[in-house]
């Protein structure tokens, strides 16, 4: 195939202008969502409680949802999970139950949850989250993004020239806005879980920018002819089947995850899949026409001659 083929030649800078469209309207459409939608933030943000009960018999959701509005749980989140008997209800905290301990609150949502149901309706876990500890871990994980993407520039500038330090940030940050943006397009939960896998993502995809970023360096010192929209091309296809093949196995093991590894994690793996293709593709299409943009230069990467003085 000749996306494995070292000698590919594939013109990815002469479509960057395309593609930087689409990803510019995918991001705002993004942003957008995060704007007037925000994020379904899991209870490790908002606080609250978790319960996770078992049914003899697949039960209906809405009926249950209805049930719960009915016994004064207005707000609670009813969901499928694992088997089309198990359901997760998500009550968040309000006023009147600020004083009741999780075993209280889980005993009441059992015995409406069972008067209403014909079979038995088990409680397999609860769990229970202070709306004070909900803030801190906003905050800190909000402070924690921040601080990665701060270390990145500094990194990537003490390594590179500035323009594509700059470009690698705003590759990253791109991704960033992407993977949460995803999450809150499709009203998906956003937990501490998913938060961690935000964060792999950003080192996953400045690993990918920090290969090409290297091979585009070395061919601007070996190659003296051609533009440097050129050099940056060859360097891509030079480094393509690395990029694919580091993603393909990556994504096997994260699928894997995502189809097995439980609703625990189902989170945690979706962000990672998500992440991993954009990031796969903002290293080719992202970072390094960001530094084309940014008015890179051959002169840039070359290696500073030092001329003595002469006595």
């Amino acid at each position: 195939m000749e996306i494995f083929n070292p000698d590919s030649h594939i013109d990815f800078m002469g479509k960057r202008k395309v593609v930087a469209i689409l990803l510019a309207l995918v991001i705002l459409v993004c942003l957008a969502s995060l704007v007037m939608r925000g994020l379904a933030l899991g209870l490790d943000f908002t606080g609250g409680t978790l319960i996770e009960v078992n049914y003899a018999a697949a039960p209906d959701l809405g009926k249950v949802r209805a049930t719960l509005e009915k016994a004064g749980f207005e707000e609670a989140v009813v969901q499928s999970y694992g088997s089309p008997r198990d359901v997760m209800v998500r009550i968040a905290p309000r006023a009147g139950e600020a004083k009741l301990d999780s075993a209280t609150l889980s005993n009441r949502v059992l015995d409406v949850l069972q008067k209403a149901s014909t079979g038995k309706v088990e409680v397999r876990r609860v769990e229970f989250v202070g709306a004070q500890v909900g803030g801190e871990l906003v905050e800190k994980g909000g402070m924690a993004m921040l601080f990665a993407l701060i270390g990145i520039l500094i990194y990537v500038w003490v390594r590179f020239e500035w323009r594509f330090s700059l470009g690698a940030v705003l590759a990253t940050v791109h991704d960033t806005i992407f993977t949460v943006g995803f999450f809150s397009l499709f009203h998906i939960e956003f937990d501490l879980t998913v938060l961690a896998a935000v964060l792999a993502v950003i080192g996953y995809s400045l690993n990918d920018t920090i290969v090409v970023f290297d091979r585009i360096r070395e061919n601007f010192r070996r190659m003296r002819t051609g533009t440097v929209a050129e050099v940056m091309n060859a360097s891509i296809n030079q480094t393509l089947s690395r990029t694919i093949m580091t993603s393909a196995t990556t994504m096997l093991v994260v699928v894997a995850l995502f189809f097995l590894g439980g609703e625990v994690v189902h989170g945690f793996s979706l962000a990672l899949i998500v992440g991993i293709l954009i990031g796969t593709v903002s290293s080719i299409y992202v970072a390094s026409p960001l530094a084309l943009w940014l008015g890179v230069t051959r002169a840039n990467l070359m290696p500073v001659k030092r001329v003595e003085a002469e006595r």
